[in-house]
């Protein structure tokens, strides 16, 4: 998370304080892959981190900002148009504006949802009322996820539950579900097909 408003600071203030060492660096630095935004939503517009997501970008860092978890779907837009987002987290309010949703639908942007964590926010007032049916529904490419699990007392395993008794899902529907996940991640080749083979190998064990 970027120094900003939900700092107490002024929002120059804190751009300028993350400076080159965050993410002015020339190249990506081994072992780093991805540049995220974290932190309050309300009143911490993401055009005002672009800079950094450029230089993030250019030093070949993916771009994987959190938007749309206690915002609007205008948040969402503007981490794509403004960070160049390539997987969201959260992104849960985008149900709100179908053009949206089209769009995320038509480019296969993933959404990093976590059910359990969305409701501990108060995003959603309960899981019953989670958005999670109504994005698969839609088309969109959604990945399960648990935020902070000791913050939100709970589990990657719990998590995948909580997908399930929303979903209507089986161990199959489960299953696909991880594929998502792995597919949406921004491992080489080779480490993707080594864990969806361990999805499937899984899946075959719990059929026996």
């Amino acid at each position: 998370m970027l120094p900003g408003p939900e700092t107490g600071e002024e929002p120059d203030a804190g751009i300028a304080r993350a400076g080159p060492g965050r993410a002015g660096a020339a190249r990506r630095p081994d072992g780093l892959v991805s540049f995220g935004l974290g932190g309050p939503e309300r009143g911490v517009p993401r055009p005002q981190f672009k800079p950094y997501f450029d230089k993030a970008r250019a030093a070949g860092l993916r771009s994987v900002p959190h938007a749309g978890e206690t915002t609007g779907p205008d948040t969402i837009w503007n981490a794509i148009r403004e960070l160049g987002a390539e997987r969201i987290g959260h992104g849960i309010s985008c149900v709100q504006d179908p053009e949206l949703v089209a769009y995320l639908a038509e480019h296969r942007i993933p959404l990093e949802v976590a059910p359990t964590s969305n409701v501990r926010t108060r995003a959603v007032p309960s899981i019953e009322a989670h958005p999670l049916p109504r994005m698969v529904a839609a088309g969109l490419v959604v990945t399960i996820n648990s935020d902070d699990p000791p913050m939100f007392g709970t589990t990657l395993n719990q998590e995948y539950a909580v997908a399930a008794r929303l979903l209507n899902l089986d161990q199959a529907g489960i299953a696909d579900l991880a594929r998502a996940g792995a597919a949406a991640s921004f491992a080489p080749a080779d480490a993707q097909t080594r864990l969806l083979s361990e999805i499937d190998a899984y899946l075959a064990a719990a059929g026996d």
